[in-house]
């Protein structure tokens, strides 16, 4: 071919939309109203066969420290300067910010420092303005380019097969996969009799002294047949500064390989002789060029990301982020997936309930379902966090129907539903017209506790836990308890048992050693639950409690549920009473600690007791036999229990029991006795 100037092919930004999400997060939570340059970073693709110009991908991890640089790719390291308003962006003097990101590339080609690290040579610069009421955004990026030598020749092209014999490119291969990362932007070949090899930059002059020819090399981005990469223009600049006067005529190896079905080939590398007239060599910066062109102008581009940048979608990821901090930072195996998709069921959507919903958000719990059978009054929107005046009016929404709105409201992507329904409870007696929807309420409290993971038992009183507590203990359902006292509350895990019907008659049964089979909320107790609010006076119905108690207990609470979902034997996990020595007792505890079975908080000594206490063979509520009449009858069996107590102590034994115990030896306690 006859002599021509060489032309390059410059960069084409591609801009993935994780990188405007972060700007966005960057802009609101650490620049504000700061628009001092940024570092980031980008990658050029090298191992391609697609005839495409040079792509320059900025993408998420663009603001990451360390940036992990995909396979077949080389970085691309830069500045943002993100501009307050769009008229800043507009008069932002273009000419002038080239030039000073160009100065320090012409700076490392002076000092050498090029020559140590060839990546040097290879700078971005974006110029953004992040429109955040919109979701548009505003940019324009520049490769930064010396215009030295001003003209370079190119006296032929031709392909490596044509250049090197087929044992050259072996030797070129096996070579160039020994350099380091880094030098492989650019790099020297050298020919001689024994072969073809590759080396840094600074081997230059040890070559020089030998005999042989020296070829400049660099892995080139473009796909183009005559036209390399814009990586070239200042590696032109570098070796005529530093060897133009030994050296005017350079054969270049434009190495460009790709992979095709687990092969590697390099076919469409291609060598071009050119010879440089750098004439004198200059003593300052030369100027810059590179803003990249839109539609063949130059000219900055906009992109409206008001769709993607759906602020649902955008509460969605930094949710998942924010968690996501936890793990990266402090707790590397913190298993954040199984806390998500955990299906969470609160019996009771008042001060207790509200909290734990909020918490559980907190953790990223993505379903919470209520159960509550109460109205939004007066009183409660000032202690319970999902209420307003609002849902006091017209007599009230339902408790559970307005928690559930407003966990949306708060959170667009939790599913959150709310359930008006009467918890059947002992010693409630049924009216004989009320059968049919006590039947059908116990169907469904069967179904929302099957097709949930864990069980909060959040109510007012002792008897509506009872029938949660039998039903989840019977399906294998993870239960946290919380109940608070005036400046007291007890938080607790029910004790977990897989059963097995081994007789085939649905009669469960059960063994498990000591340290692992806890008790229920109800094990304690030597009567059955009754009916606590039968005679109870107006201070009675109400919850008295210092404010700040449902808070502490909700955190708890969820923080326990969390901590059994990080054991890796979750529900079974043993209790543990103190830290445990992780030497000895790695059962014990997870990477956020101990997983107690009841923690006692007082308020009035702000101090917490950890206390575990042991199943009950004759608990009204978990016990094999109670579970065994459960399984066997249902509902009839329940509705059996809700029209006499004394029919729980019964099949239980309790009743035998206190008949042959002394009353001195008896210490009753009543539910309007509890503190709980």
């Amino acid at each position: 071919m006859s002599e021509e100037l060489l032309q390059f092919a410059p960069f084409s930004s591609a801009v993935d939309a994780g990188f405007w999400y972060q700007l966005t997060k960057k802009k609101l939570d650490i620049f504000k109203l700061d628009d001092s340059p940024v570092e980031i970073c980008g990658f050029y693709a090298v191992n391609s066969s697609l005839t495409l110009p040079p792509v320059a991908n900025i993408d998420y991890s663009a603001f990451d420290e360390n940036i992990n640089i995909p396979p077949g790719n080389l970085p691309l390291k830069g500045i943002l300067i993100n501009t307050n308003t769009l008229e800043d962006f507009k008069s932002k003097d273009k000419k002038a910010l080239l030039q000073s990101v160009g100065q320090k590339i012409w700076e490392a080609i002076v000092n050498g420092t090029a020559l140590d690290n060839p990546l040097t040579l290879q700078s971005v610069l974006c110029l953004t303005f992040a429109d955040l009421k919109k979701y548009h955004y505003y940019y324009w990026f520049a490769f930064p380019a010396l215009m030295f030598p001003n003209s370079t020749v190119c006296k032929e092209t031709k392909k490596i097969n044509d250049f090197l014999p087929s044992n050259e490119i072996a030797q070129f291969l096996s070579s160039y996969d020994l350099l380091a990362s880094s030098s492989k932007a650019l790099f020297l070949v050298f020919r001689d009799g024994s072969g073809c090899s590759v080396f840094d930059l600074k081997k230059y002059e040890t070559l020089k002294k030998k005999d042989g020819k020296i070829l400049l090399g660099f892995t080139d981005p473009s796909r183009f047949g005559n036209h390399p990469g814009w990586p070239l223009r200042n590696a032109l600049t570098l070796i005529t500064y530093h060897w133009g006067q030994q050296q005017s005529v350079w054969d270049i190896v434009c190495f460009r390989e790709y992979t095709k079905d687990g092969k590697r080939f390099c076919d469409k590398s291609i060598v071009i002789s050119v010879e440089i007239k750098p004439g004198d060599i200059p003593t300052e910066c030369p100027d810059i060029v590179g803003w990249e062109k839109n539609k063949s102008k130059l000219a900055p581009r906009k992109v409206d990301m008001s769709q993607s940048m759906n602020p649902e979608k955008l509460a969605d990821a930094a949710v998942d982020l924010n968690l996501k901090l936890m793990r990266w930072r402090l707790s590397p195996d913190l298993q954040l997936e199984t806390i998500k998709s955990t299906r969470c069921l609160l019996f009771g959507a008042g001060t207790l309930g509200c909290n734990v919903a909020r918490c559980l958000m907190g953790w990223g719990v993505h379903k919470i379902t209520f159960i509550d059978n109460g109205n939004v009054s007066y009183s409660n929107p000032v202690r319970q966090t999902l209420f307003e005046f609002a849902d006091c009016l017209e007599g009230g929404k339902p408790k559970a129907v307005a928690a559930a709105e407003a966990l949306k409201r708060i959170f667009p992507g939790v599913e959150s539903k709310g359930q008006v329904l009467n918890v059947p409870m002992p010693g409630h007696a049924v009216p004989e017209n009320m059968l049919d929807q006590v039947h059908s309420d116990i169907k469904l409290i069967e179904e929302l506790i099957d097709s949930h993971d864990v069980i909060f038992l959040l109510t007012d009183t002792r008897e509506s836990r009872w029938l949660p507590s039998l039903i989840s203990a019977s399906k294998e359902k993870i239960v946290v308890n919380a109940a608070l006292g005036f400046d007291t509350f007890l938080v607790m895990r029910h004790g977990f048992r897989q059963f097995s019907d081994a007789s085939g008659d649905n009669q469960p049964s059960s063994s498990l050693d000591e340290n692992y089979d806890l008790g229920c909320y109800f094990c304690n107790d030597v009567v059955a639950p009754g009916n606590s609010v039968a005679d109870r006076t107006l201070d009675q119905q109400c919850t008295v409690t210092r404010p700040g108690i449902s808070y502490v207990a909700a955190g708890i609470a969820v923080e326990l549920m969390v901590s059994i979902l990080q054991h890796p034997k979750k529900a079974l996990a043993p209790a543990a009473i103190k830290e445990p020595n992780s030497s000895t007792n790695d059962d014990y505890s997870t990477q956020l600690g101990i997983v107690p079975h009841q923690i006692r908080g007082f308020l009035y000594t702000f101090q917490n007791s950890i206390l575990l206490s042991k199943s009950y063979n004759k608990c009204t509520a978990c016990s094999l036999k109670v579970i065994e009449e459960y399984r066997k009858n249902g509902s009839d069996f329940v509705v059996k229990a809700m029209n006499s107590s004394q029919y729980l102590e019964d099949i239980t034994g309790l009743s035998k029991l206190m008949e042959n115990i002394t009353g001195d030896e008896v210490l009753v306690f009543s539910d309007d006795d509890d503190d709980y």
